[in-house]
């Protein structure tokens, strides 16, 4: 199971000032958290309550039918395409880029085992895309569309330019190169889908973008590309029992929400780092960051008060960004509470030559890589103790499937206990709904036209 060592919190280490009486929050804290628990667990299975990606583990259905569909199509392309943007993309870099080998798409086929390449499309830089479509071969490539409503205007975008250009390429057989994720029932991506004939999965009702990876949106590119999804669901399953635990001193994912909570609240610190030290592991920050900004961003709570709550998440990476962050973190503001992410095994070992033994270099030699990053790791996190800036460790023993689940469900169910305890709804997004409706209104869509001229008469007077 995963580790988390909140000890570099704690007032006996980084001082009263910037630290947590930790074991007394807990015991101050025991029974609402045990509410907490009870009461997500209790209200899982309701519909509106937007927390059925509790249940993601358990969806039998779903994994048989994307392993069906993985072993269908396995060997007849060379490249999968992941059109989507937010939860229906982050998700899916995060896991790929953690559990395939480095520079994946750079090996040959003998070396990816007869997998294909993974590409997403995650963005609607005009640049990128045409410099995509310019040498990716769409007669090689299998299509994955993911939209829950089907009128995200940058996938679907994304999806009128890639499917004229399949059937450009293809002719009628550009049907079989294309799967939608969507909707059960409507939405404008599931009408185009039926209408055109498109295999389809679906993305499950109640499940936001942002806590959607381990639904059809993430597990079916998993599985094209060869990822193992039941080592996946079983590290979900296990940490979905720990994690509904109501003891506080036994639970992690309410220890480490309990614990950002107060250092916003009673402390002061409302940055989050999130910095592992694997590169494998960089694009679980950046999924982390839209999890906990869209989650715990919000200007109201539950009753209505206005209180423009939540903590502002950071990506970082280490040991890459000692070189660029950390001289602020130890020395600016003591405004951060900074996660490290810790990997106990690597999957291969990397000695260092013993050559310059006569310089100042030379103490590096027949020591490995491995204990390199580590020893930086740990060097990182005591220096920071000795400016009083409070650090959460996780460990986990080796990225692979079982262990990426646990954490990244984890981060889920501590998002969802810190949501709680903020009292905001953590599920909704007015802040990103406001902003995707005056896109709709200055590209013409229907039904936005008092939007678009109040728009643009705003816009006219900030010149």
């Amino acid at each position: 199971m995963i580790n988390l060592n909140y000890k570099n919190a704690d007032a006996n280490v980084v001082g009263n000032e910037n630290g947590l009486n930790i074991q007394q929050e807990f015991a101050n804290y025991k029974n609402q958290i045990a509410d907490i628990i009870t009461n997500l667990n209790q209200r899982k299975d309701k519909p509106g309550q937007w927390l059925q990606w509790m249940n993601l583990g358990y969806n039998e259905e779903t994994l048989w039918y994307v392993k069906e569909f993985a072993s269908m199509v396995k060997g007849k392309f060379e490249n999968v395409l992941v059109l989507g943007i937010g939860g229906s993309a982050l998700g899916g870099i995060a896991v790929t880029e953690a559990l395939l080998k480095p520079y994946w798409n750079l090996l040959s086929e003998e070396q990816r085992e007869g997998n294909p390449r993974i590409f997403f499309l995650d963005n609607i830089d005009p640049d990128s895309i045409n410099s995509m479509l310019s040498f990716l071969d769409l007669k090689k490539t299998i299509v994955n569309v993911i939209t829950k409503s089907g009128s995200t205007a940058e996938t679907m975008s994304q999806f009128m330019i890639v499917k004229n250009k399949l059937e450009q390429d293809l002719g009628e057989d550009y049907r079989s190169h294309i799967v939608a994720t969507t909707d059960k029932k409507t939405g404008i991506l599931r009408q185009i889908a039926e209408q055109e004939g498109y295999k389809t999965f679906v993305v499950p009702d109640d499940v936001g973008g942002r806590f959607s990876v381990f639904s059809a949106v993430g597990l079916l590119p998993f599985a094209l590309v060869g990822i193992d999804v039941d080592q996946l669901i079983n590290g979900i399953k296990d940490m979905d029992l720990a994690l509904k635990n109501t003891d506080i001193n036994e639970n992690i994912a309410a220890q480490n929400a309990l614990i950002h909570y107060l250092m916003d609240t009673k402390k002061g610190k409302n940055l989050s780092v999130m910095m592992p030290y694997s590169s494998r592991l960089k694009y679980v920050s950046d999924w982390y960051v839209q999890l906990w900004a869209e989650s715990l961003g919000k200007e109201k709570n539950k009753n209505g008060d206005v209180v423009h709550a939540g903590p502002t998440p950071i990506k970082a990476l280490g040991a890459t960004d000692q070189h660029s962050q950390i001289q602020l973190y130890n020395e600016g503001p003591n405004d951060k509470v900074i996660n490290f992410i810790r990997v106990k095994d690597y999957d291969t070992t990397l000695e260092i030559p013993k050559i310059f033994e006569y310089t100042g270099i030379g103490y590096l030699g027949g020591k490995t890589i491995n204990t390199l990053i580590n020893a930086e790791a740990d060097s990182t996190r005591v220096a920071l103790s000795d400016y009083n800036r409070p650090t959460i460790t996780i460990t986990i023993d080796k990225v692979n499937g079982y262990n990426i689940a646990q954490l990244l469900y984890m981060l889920e169910v501590q998002t969802a206990i810190a949501g709680e305890l903020y009292n905001i709804n953590t599920f909704n997004q007015p802040g990103v709904e406001q902003a995707k409706n005056y896109t709709y209104a200055l590209m013409g869509r229907a039904g936005y036209e008092e939007s678009a001229q109040a728009l643009k008469d705003k816009m006219a007077a900030a010149v």
